[in-house]
């Protein structure tokens, strides 16, 4: 596996009752995988001969994140290193404009969108949106919004958790994403009810797995609270979801883990936010909450074993981040949540607490959503000590 994070770490955890042996090509010897790992190459994934050398005598090279250049996972598979997902699946989620193009051109609904060149280019794209917004009123009640701005900017690589997004409200504020010297991707501003994820599994031979549809909440363009399943959510917009991203990693060639990250419309519509094609956030929940995790059916995905059942195991489960705070020691705070609550399930990931890092997430379950919510947002706000009692 390739990159050292925790979901590398929670990968390697779930192969382990498989006897598989897993070889980690790490940033450092400090990384959350590296310290669990036996097998640890430390060195640079952007260098192709680092990446040659580590998959020597690998089965297979899987990523815990899409930073890889895509070049040379090609140069891998030119020697014969099965990759997955390969290169060719794994531009889309590691270029937002080849990404929007691919989902166009199988007619998967996604905001509107387009690259643009400097500030101006991006005023004159929120005109644009504002104009084809009240075009829609009559189609889609509701859709319309006065005025350009605001839309949305992203660097087309390098972005996660809210990093390389902007939200733009006028031509001055568009001209920090330009200074980077990178293709920028402007989007409307998605009037939407809530964020949902589709997650599923998809294996070489094309056997694939859909878990529940989630609501996914983000505080500050991080991902704090995961709901599954979503609650309320329409049976059948539920299906179109998890039949999108099926297809989506069909028509992509997707194996592994993929994560469709998903606006749900006032208006009652799913439009694609973002592709995620390695063990995602929205996912953490499937740990103790489903028959099989998303990181176990990874493993088994990129290996071409057939894959577990992706059903839950409660009627609810809720996943909640835990972010570093002014309380470093978060052991201490083990004794009390343990005893508050015998069934929390807490994962942490052998980091240095910093201010508004991931550290950490804990999962809670049961049959009522109320008290399982608040089960999980009392443990993650203990250990990060913003609830003290």
């Amino acid at each position: 596996m390739v990159g050292g994070g925790q979901l590398a770490r929670m990968t390697h955890e779930a192969g382990i009752p498989l006897g598989i042996k897993f070889k980690l090509l790490s940033d450092t010897p400090q990384d959350s995988a590296a310290q669990v790992v036996s097998e640890v190459v430390i060195g640079d994934h952007r260098d192709l001969d680092t990446l040659r050398d580590f998959a020597r005598g690998c089965d297979v090279i899987t990523f815990d994140h899409e930073h890889v250049p895509t070049e040379h996972l090609r140069a891998l598979e030119a020697d014969g290193i099965p990759v997955r997902p390969g290169p060719d699946a794994l531009v889309h989620a590691q270029d937002k404009g080849v990404m929007r193009a691919k989902l166009d051109e199988i007619g998967v609904p996604s905001p509107r969108h387009r690259i643009v060149k400097d500030p101006a280019d991006a005023a004159a794209f929120a005109r644009e949106v504002s104009g084809a917004q009240r075009l829609d009123e009559g189609r889609w009640p509701g859709a319309g919004r006065a005025g350009g701005f605001p839309v949305i900017l992203k660097t087309v690589r390098g972005g996660y958790d809210g990093k390389g997004v902007w939200f733009v409200r006028s031509e001055e504020e568009a001209r920090d994403p330009f200074l980077a010297g990178v293709p920028v991707l402007a989007e409307e501003k998605v009037d939407f009810v809530r964020e949902l994820a589709a997650n599923i599994v998809r294996s070489p031979h094309g056997q694939a797995v859909a878990y529940p549809v989630v609501e996914s909440r983000q505080v500050d363009g991080v991902c704090d609270t995961v709901i599954a399943p979503a609650p309320d959510l329409d049976p059948e917009l539920a299906g179109q979801a998890q039949q999108l991203a099926l297809r989506v990693a069909k028509e992509l060639g997707v194996v592994g883990h993929l994560a469709v990250e998903l606006f749900e419309t006032t208006d009652g519509r799913i439009l694609v936010n973002e592709l995620a094609m390695r063990p995602h956030n929205s996912g953490h929940w499937t740990q103790d909450g489903a028959v099989t995790s998303q990181f176990a059916n990874h493993v088994r995905a990129v290996l071409d074993l057939p894959l577990g059942d992706p059903r839950p195991r409660a009627k609810w489960t809720v996943m909640c981040n835990v972010l570093g705070g002014d309380y470093p020691d978060m052991y201490a705070a083990y004794l009390h949540c343990m005893a508050r609550d015998p069934q929390l399930k807490i994962h942490m990931y052998g980091k240095d607490v910093k201010p508004g890092r991931k550290v950490g997430h804990v999962n809670t379950y049961g049959d009522d959503l109320d008290d399982v919510l608040e089960r999980a947002r009392h443990a993650a706000g203990y250990l990060r000590g913003t609830i003290v009692e």
